[in-house]
């Protein structure tokens, strides 16, 4: 089954299944607020990191250097944003997990592993000579 199809279907349902739990324990009125304050506290961290992450780019930048990682962190900063808007419990852990410069730093790091290109020597390659011809008569056939 297609990874997004099964994440639809299944994120929907743990979010419900923890709404239940910690509702029961705590309450209702304290889970529905809990989930507003969650939200309010990781969006403006959110912005705060991501200022921070626009700044780092900047210099990176001043010095003639490309900032990947910046990049990089601050689309992982956008979704923990989208992560944290959202209702729930779980997807506010994993939002709450990736603004974090620290476990951001870690979880890139093992998304990277999956995505880095192997070494080059390891692969096949043809060897080959070429001529340049001026025009056409000078090819022999």
């Amino acid at each position: 089954m297609n990874t997004v199809i099964l994440s639809i279907i299944l994120i929907p349902v743990v979010e419900i299944y923890l709404f239940i739990k910690i509702g029961s324990n705590i309450g209702a009125f304290n889970t529905i607020s809990l989930i507003f304050i969650t939200a309010i506290i990781g969006i403006i961290y959110a912005r705060y990191e991501g200022l921070n992450t626009l700044r780092s780019g900047f210099a990176q930048v001043i010095k003639n250097e490309l900032p990947a990682y910046e990049i990089i962190s601050g689309a992982a900063i956008a979704f923990a944003a989208f992560l944290l808007i959202l209702p729930g419990f779980a997807t506010d852990t994993l939002g709450f997990l990736l603004i974090f410069p620290l476990t951001r730093k870690l979880i890139l790091k093992l998304i990277s592993k999956k995505f880095k290109k192997k070494d080059i020597s390891s692969k096949p390659y043809i060897e080959g000579e070429f001529e340049e011809f001026e025009n056409d008569d000078d090819r022999k056939l």
